[in-house]
């Protein structure tokens, strides 16, 4: 599952390794720093990886974490939104994302 936020990108699957864990994947640390604070977790490092950190959560946590964003949603443009919160860098890769999924439109 792939879960774009104010605060950043996500990539969440259940690893055969923790089966009973969520492992969220990020390629910055700040897209996990929410996650790992309200878990209580160390967000590891995993340089050699596709996705250089990642905190292990329960399914638990991990749904409070979603349900606390959408509590959060309070803006009109989610891509203005971002260039506030992780700057124009990031604001223009989740551009591209928007622009290839325009592409695939029905």
């Amino acid at each position: 599952m792939w879960v774009f936020t104010e605060t950043g990108f996500v990539s969440a699957v259940r690893k055969v390794d923790s089966p009973s864990k969520i492992t969220a994947r990020s390629r910055d640390r700040q897209s996990l720093e929410v996650l790992a604070e309200l878990s209580e977790t160390e967000i590891l490092e995993t340089p050699f990886a596709d996705y250089g950190y990642r905190v292990l959560v329960s399914d638990d946590i991990y749904k409070v974490w979603l349900t606390t964003t959408v509590d959060m949603l309070d803006y009109d443009n989610f891509k203005n939104r971002v260039a506030d919160s992780r700057g124009h860098a990031f604001h223009d890769a989740l551009s591209n994302v928007w622009t290839e999924m325009l592409a695939v439109a029905d």
